[in-house]
């Protein structure tokens, strides 16, 4: 099982896709990180925000969430190195993502975010400087950027950095409506670009990537998801509240949507209830067709006959030098 905590909803970014600055948590209404004892066994746990460094006992949430996850990773804006290289000296193993929506310019403006890009790839330099191996950072992809996605991954990988790719999306977590992406074949293009380079790759892993972004390809062009979600069964959501979510994708934020509260009830006790039970039947027949790394991926491992095949497929076609096309 995997699970993304929601630190905070405070964030020092303005972002033009994400609106979670306008609405931040209080300091006093964010869980405490003793409430994270009570989250099951994970295979991974993403610590994300908002900007997580903003939560002053971010250290003691990585220290409680590392019991209970077999892999952590920080999403992170990179805007505070020195609290990212501490924590990576005390926990060793920890990840981190540092989220560069482009080039310099691209990125400071989309992000709202002076000197942004200059503060984000110093935290991945140092980081790596300090010996960190699980480092790496993404684009979310929109009109307004995808022309810097190719050299963005092209730097990722002269520095020996993972890199991850996201499309624009709406829903009450970003409470944005109005992301859309109108250049489709554009877009698609780049994606395809960025494909065949993961496709061409000698790493295994990003085969798998090319994959993922097939689906962002298919997000964006409108198509049925290529796998079930498994939002609400594979993985879950905790919001800065303390209250359980199936996912971030939803339209409207509201108590019909909650699962449950860690403040006063158990994880099992959420996790076997009517509620929990009544939106895994609603997530198998939703029709928003969301494509997030955060519900993808658990469901890449569990469909990885669905997925094999059409990695060896295109891999193969790549070292023939075929292009790669939507199928």
């Amino acid at each position: 099982m995997e699970a993304a905590v929601i630190t905070t909803y405070r964030c020092n970014a303005k972002c033009h896709m994400c609106n979670i600055w306008q609405y931040p948590t209080k300091l006093a209404e964010e869980f405490k990180p003793e409430l994270l004892t009570k989250l099951p066994a994970l295979d991974f746990c993403n610590l994300t925000g908002g900007e997580p460094c903003l939560r002053e006992d971010l250290e003691e949430i990585v220290r409680v969430v590392r019991t209970k996850a077999k892999r952590v990773v920080i999403s992170t804006n990179g805007f505070y190195t020195d609290k990212l290289l501490a924590l990576s000296a005390k926990f060793p193993g920890l990840g981190f993502r540092i989220s560069l929506e482009g080039l310099p310019a691209a990125n400071d403006e989309l992000r709202g975010l002076k000197d942004g890009f200059d503060h984000g790839i110093r935290s991945l330099l140092e980081l790596r400087r300090a010996g960190v191996k699980d480092i790496g950072f993404g684009i979310t992809v929109s009109d307004r950027n995808h022309r810097d996605m190719l050299e963005l991954y092209q730097l990722a990988e002269a520095m020996g950095l993972e890199f991850a790719t996201a499309a624009i999306h709406n829903s009450y977590y970003f409470h944005k409506l109005d992301n859309r992406i109108g250049k489709q074949a554009e877009v698609g293009e780049s994606f395809r670009q960025l494909i065949e380079e993961l496709l061409r790759s000698k790493r295994m892993k990003n085969w798998f990537r090319a994959y993922f972004n097939h689906g962002l390809i298919r997000y964006i062009q409108g198509k049925p998801r290529l796998l079930p979600c498994g939002a609400g069964q594979d993985m879950f959501f905790v919001n800065p509240l303390g209250k359980l979510l199936p996912c971030n994708g939803l339209e409207k934020d509201g108590d019909d949507q909650i699962l449950g509260d860690l403040n006063t009830q158990s994880f099992t006790d959420i996790w076997d209830g009517e509620k929990a039970r009544s939106w895994r039947a609603h997530v198998s027949g939703c029709p928003r067709n969301c494509w997030m790394i955060g519900t993808a991926s658990p469901a890449m491992k569990q469909n990885l006959s669905r997925v094999l095949p059409w990695v060896i497929r295109h891999r193969l076609q790549a070292l023939l030098g075929k292009r790669y096309v939507d199928c």
